[in-house]
């Protein structure tokens, strides 16, 4: 029996309303899930003027502690990757959740040895690898095919509420109840409602196929046909290469101006209250660009939607040199920061999964997002020894303009990916 190329093409593309209907709530979960790792980043800023003036730390000592965690799920990312694709997202999610509740909670026991802040953060990396973007993306992409783009933009946007909410919410907790106090909160909180979600509503293509089998009692072989790269071809894949350097690129730049944001804005005269809720539009602005790319990917060739997008947040350190005081570019200048650079994660995710296919994705991805791990490391430490050094932001910003503009253009001239559908 022949079946046409357009008839089995439609048969094995999803109608987008149909996967909405079944996997909007694995959405809202993966979300939360991914705000959940996020706010330790979004906040690290809010504490350390409190740190620094308790313990008489640097800001190269404060930064390194998020650059410490972020190198360790560099580190373990690829190798979770691999977990991912063999036993599914909410069987090491739910562990991990628990796990990254208690790492947050001990911070608030930091007693001003500096071994501890770096122990904490190395403990925290270790165990919020199980949560980072990896296992949202990878649970989201298996379910989405034709609103793939929407469905990871409304995942990642999980990391802009996070940053919108968190600096006026951890601002408020550290005056009223003391910087210990709102890690406690931050973990309990947060995480206890994001465990909540996970269980009730994370089921990505792996615990669905369990589920199928448990009903029918019967062994569903090759009930989740994945095509893609191998491994060993991914390696050599140029797309994808191309595609790493960017990713790393962007991120170094954009993680060392975010986790610097708040003392940026202090420094140049704002005062903390201010700073929180100017820094907050910038996370407003990551969900608004976080869905309108969504869309736009789904509609229009996405190496040029990503390129223009990423190429744009050099505004934003463009704008922040030499100490603006003008508010309006500065809001201007958070503005395009947030919805450039909120959408790395997103770009990168679905290229990486256009480029790869999803039969090796987890691995492949964890890859990809090991790399934006260790930018997000040494991004944070670049911006404080560029402080440390030279008595300002100035150098990194200017590096930071340069850095997202060559980042852009390696996304801009990426080939057509495959159509995996159609393979």
């Amino acid at each position: 029996m022949t079946v046409s190329a357009n008839t089995a093409k439609n048969v094995a593309t999803p109608v987008a309303q149909h996967e909405w209907r079944d996997g909007w709530k694995l959405v809202l979960a993966a979300s939360f899930g991914f705000s959940f790792f996020s706010i330790m980043m979004a906040a690290t800023g809010l504490f350390m003027e409190p740190l620094g003036k308790e313990f008489g730390w640097s800001r190269t000592v404060l930064s390194s502690g998020p650059s410490i965690a972020t190198i360790m799920t560099a580190i373990l990312g690829p190798f979770f990757g691999v977990l991912i694709d063999r036993y599914g997202s909410r069987k090491l999610a739910l562990p991990g959740i628990i796990a990254t509740i208690a790492s947050v909670c001990t911070f608030g026991l930091v007693n001003g040895e500096q071994w501890q802040w770096i122990t904490l953060w190395f403990i925290f990396g270790l165990v919020s690898v199980t949560i980072k973007s990896t296992i949202w993306t990878a649970a989201v992409v298996g379910v989405f095919e034709k609103s793939r783009g929407l469905a990871l933009g409304l995942t990642l946007s999980g990391t802009a509420v996070a940053q919108a909410v968190i600096p006026p919410l951890g601002n408020y907790l550290i005056t009223e109840f003391g910087w210990r106090l709102a890690f406690v909160w931050l973990g309990l909180g947060w995480g206890g409602i994001t465990f909540l979600l996970v269980w009730l509503f994370l089921f990505d293509v792996h615990s669905r196929k369990a589920k199928m089998v448990a009903i029918t009692n019967i062994e569903a072989e090759g009930a989740v046909d994945l095509k893609g790269l191998t491994v060993k071809q991914a390696v050599r894949d140029r797309a994808l290469w191309q595609l790493a350097f960017s990713n790393f690129i962007v991120m170094t730049m954009t993680m060392g101006l975010t986790i610097h944001l708040f003392p940026i804005l202090t420094e140049a005269g704002i005062s903390r209250e201010k700073a929180a809720l100017l820094t907050a539009i910038s996370g407003v602005a990551a969900i608004v660009g976080k869905l309108v790319t969504g869309y736009l990917l789904d509609r229009y060739r996405p190496n040029w939607v990503g390129g223009l997008t990423l190429a744009a947040a050099a505004g934003a350190f463009a704008l922040l040199i030499d100490d603006i005081s003008s508010p309006t570019l500065i809001v201007v200048a958070l503005i395009i920061n947030g919805y450039a650079a909120g959408t790395k994660t997103h770009i990168t995710g679905f290229l990486t999964a256009g480029y790869s296919g999803m039969k090796n994705f987890g691995a492949i991805y964890g890859f990809m997002s090991a790399l934006m791990a260790l930018a997000s490391g040494v991004g944070p430490l670049l911006a404080g020894y560029a402080y440390d050094s030279s008595g300002g932001y100035g150098p990194f910003l200017i590096l930071g303009a340069i850095g997202c503009l060559i980042g852009g253009l390696l996304v801009i001239t990426l080939p057509k990916a495959p159509s995996w559908t159609e393979a």
